[in-house]
């Protein structure tokens, strides 16, 4: 027996879904309209648009109008390269979440859990190996008495 394809709502289909994912992702809009009478081009119309966040935007090299303040920290930590943390989702700044954790769940990258086993390796070695070692036959010079 055949099932009945049936209606079915999916959590993922949300507006806040989907202005989410255009903002993320972009939406790029190139059209040529043009209305001719007779094969004589009256009016012709070029759209370009181009709908996303500013860090997508910047991702892509999209160009902003003219007067836009790239200097501001906002603006420094739009273009900042971020990620999508695999325990939360979150978007975190790409070196942080690799190096260390995310500040929001504290998931930790492979590479961050190696980092952190070598650590101990290295606090055991002396902390200054340029200073000069006393030799045993220095130190008897130095104590003779020991």
């Amino acid at each position: 027996m055949r099932q009945s394809l049936q209606p079915q709502r999916d959590s993922e289909g949300t507006l806040a879904h989907v202005v989410e994912t255009l903002l993320d992702r972009g939406l790029v809009l190139n059209a040529d309209i043009m209305v001719s009478v007779g094969g004589v081009e009256l009016l012709g119309i070029r759209i370009r648009a181009a709908l996303a966040s500013f860090e997508t935007a910047a991702r892509y090299g999209l160009e902003f109008p003219s007067g836009t303040d790239t200097d501001t920290p906002a603006w420094r930590e739009a273009v900042e390269a971020r990620e999508s943390c695999p325990g939360c989702g979150k978007r975190v700044a790409t070196q942080e979440l690799l190096d260390e954790s995310c500040p929001w769940c504290g998931w930790r990258s492979a590479r961050s859990l190696r980092a952190e086993r070598s650590k101990p390796q290295l606090e055991a070695e002396p902390a200054d190996r340029t200073a000069p070692q006393a030799s045993a036959y220095e130190l008897r010079e130095r104590h003779p008495d020991g």
